[in-house]
């Protein structure tokens, strides 16, 4: 028995979605296949952006809550502000920053005002970390997209900006 294996080459195309998962035929819906390709490529740059932090001990998640923090200075921001600037939304925000507190990479501390309010901020090894952070994280953005011109990454911007914009209908049934 002969096994004959015939490659296939895309030039300045990328791999099809259903080739690269091995799927015996293409995709019958172009929208299905967009958001799988969506999603497929968001966990290939989720597991690469893992590796660049692993070293740190850090999750993205938690390298997002002390960039939100970097960027919100000496103040700091409450636990519901932090959750709302999320990029991925995780369920229990506190345990989270508990995690974070317990790295000393953040510190908490209630308000004078209200003492219901606790404000967390970002130590200074926080930024340490973060400072050493800055370099290989732009590193692996620039050689994770460098297959893209401006124009491209550009639109690829907008187009997934406006993939989150909500359908006109669905805005409508929250505002009831």
């Amino acid at each position: 028995m002969t096994i004959i294996c015939l490659n296939i080459y895309y030039h300045d195309v990328g791999t099809p979605l259903h080739v690269e998962l091995k799927s015996a035929k293409p995709f019958d819906l172009l929208e299905e296949e967009t958001h799988l390709s969506i999603v497929r490529t968001a966990a290939v740059l989720e597991h690469a952006m893992a590796q660049v932090l692993k070293p740190y001990g850090l999750t993205s998640t938690q390298y997002n809550v002390l960039r939100i923090l970097r960027g919100a200075g000496p103040a700091g921001l409450c636990r519901n502000e932090i959750g709302v600037r999320l990029l991925r939304q995780v369920p229990d925000v506190t345990r989270l920053l508990d995690r974070l507190t317990a790295m000393r990479v953040i510190g908490r501390q209630r308000t004078d005002t209200d003492r219901r309010l606790v404000r967390t901020h970002i130590t200074p090894k926080g930024m340490a970390v973060l400072a050493e952070l800055d370099a290989p994280v732009r590193a692996f953005h620039r050689s994770r997209l460098e297959n893209l011109s401006r124009q491209k990454l550009h639109q690829l911007v907008e187009t997934l900006s406006d993939v989150r914009e909500q359908p006109a209908e669905a805005k409508r049934e929250r505002e009831k």
